[in-house]
């Protein structure tokens, strides 16, 4: 048998990450500080869905010799994640609201693209179907996704 778990990002601000997933609706399940590797794992999943399909945030502390914290660059191989959302547009709003762009508008009332403060991919599709309304119908695409 094979069971999903998680899908596993290497974040720079813990918090800042947080409180993206949490304009999508994850929360905070569980959290490790692990002094002897010097990082912290921290699991988001949205209501109900706790063991069943988790984010894991890994945040590599800096180094203790003060020198500069490690960055990552998201490479295309990556993909995205995806997250079915009740109401995209309320949903886009609240990002773009919080200073997040939205690099691929739900022009259709289907689908949109934002990304994490680390430049993560991600995918938001409608549970079911909007008709298109503006401003997301006429809003470009911004930057890739």
């Amino acid at each position: 048998m094979t069971e999903y778990l998680h899908t596993m990002i290497r974040v720079t601000d813990p918090d800042a990450t947080i409180d993206f997933f949490r304009l999508i609706g994850l929360e905070e399940v569980r959290r490790f500080d692990v002094e002897a590797g010097r990082f912290t794992l921290i699991f988001l999943a949205a209501p109900g869905q706790e063991g069943v399909a988790e984010v894991e945030l890994t945040y590599n502390w800096p180094a203790e010799d003060g020198s500069p914290p490690e960055r990552y660059d998201a490479g295309r191989n990556f993909g995205h994640l995806a997250y079915r959302v009740a109401d995209i547009y309320e949903t886009c709003k609240k990002i773009m609201d919080a200073g997040h762009t939205i690099h691929r508008p739900p022009r259709d009332g289907h689908m949109a693209f934002v990304k994490t403060p680390d430049g993560i991919s991600v995918e938001l599709l409608q549970d079911g179907y909007l008709e298109p309304k503006e401003p997301w119908a006429s809003m470009e695409n911004s930057g890739s996704w």
